[in-house]
């Protein structure tokens, strides 16, 4: 993968760096209404920096850096984590790394179980190393599994950039919050009793302080 990145100037420049382009770059559709709402910004969205602002441990997070449809690396197979967008963050002297899975109304993919299914050796590989990357003993098999590879890319590239806290969050832009019972599952393996708009302390892990959040997009970039 090229370490070399290119600015967007608009939100269509997001669209070659999507794995399908051709499917995804819709109107509606996650990857565009994302990519539409944060080139809007310039920075964090209003709803995502208020979310941060009502973080004591968060609050004064200034964006440095945000790099669209960003994939990191995982044991176990060829398949990256591809985020919708990977942002570098920074709060007086410590960085912030956060990961953000953008949603409308499909679901985060495929539950553990189903993603199991006649699995090979390299699957049961990469699930050993979510679990042991979140601090988790065991994993459900009723977790949505992007959760599970969302979440450890954000702790691994804080790890890679000696980031203080990693954060996973959940831009959604449903009408009626589709699939936020699976994000909270998710966040009770954690024992964050999860809930819109708000970004929970999940934990300390080895080196990183973990977060988790399910922040509401304005519905009107669903038109764009």
């Amino acid at each position: 993968m090229s370490r070399i990145y290119i600015p967007a100037a608009v939100a269509d420049d997001w669209a070659p760096f999507l794995a399908e382009p051709l499917k995804h770059w819709k109107t509606g559709y996650p990857a565009r209404t994302l990519a539409h709402c944060w080139q809007d910004a310039d920075g964090f969205p209003a709803e995502i920096a208020n979310a941060i602002e009502a973080n004591p441990v968060l609050r004064g997070t200034a964006m440095l850096m945000g790099i669209p449809e960003h994939q990191v690396a995982l044991p176990g197979g060829i398949t990256q984590s591809q985020n919708d967008i990977w942002v570098l963050g920074k709060r007086d002297d410590q960085l912030i790394s956060i990961a953000v899975e953008g949603k409308v109304s499909e679901p985060f993919d495929r539950t553990v179980a189903e993603w199991l299914e006649a699995a090979s050796p390299g699957k049961h590989l990469r699930l050993d190393f979510l679990a042991h990357t979140l601090g988790l003993r065991a994993v459900p098999s009723s977790i949505r599994y992007q959760l599970l590879h969302r979440t450890a890319s954000a702790i691994l590239e804080a790890e890679r950039f000696n980031a203080d806290h990693a954060v996973m969050l959940v831009h959604s832009f449903s009408p009626t919050n589709a699939w936020f019972e699976d994000y909270r599952a998710f966040a009770a393996l954690f024992d964050v009793d999860a809930r819109p708009n708000y970004i929970h302390g999940a934990g300390r892990l080895a080196k990183t302080e973990l977060h988790l959040g399910w922040i509401c997009g304005a519905a009107r970039y669903l038109e764009r």
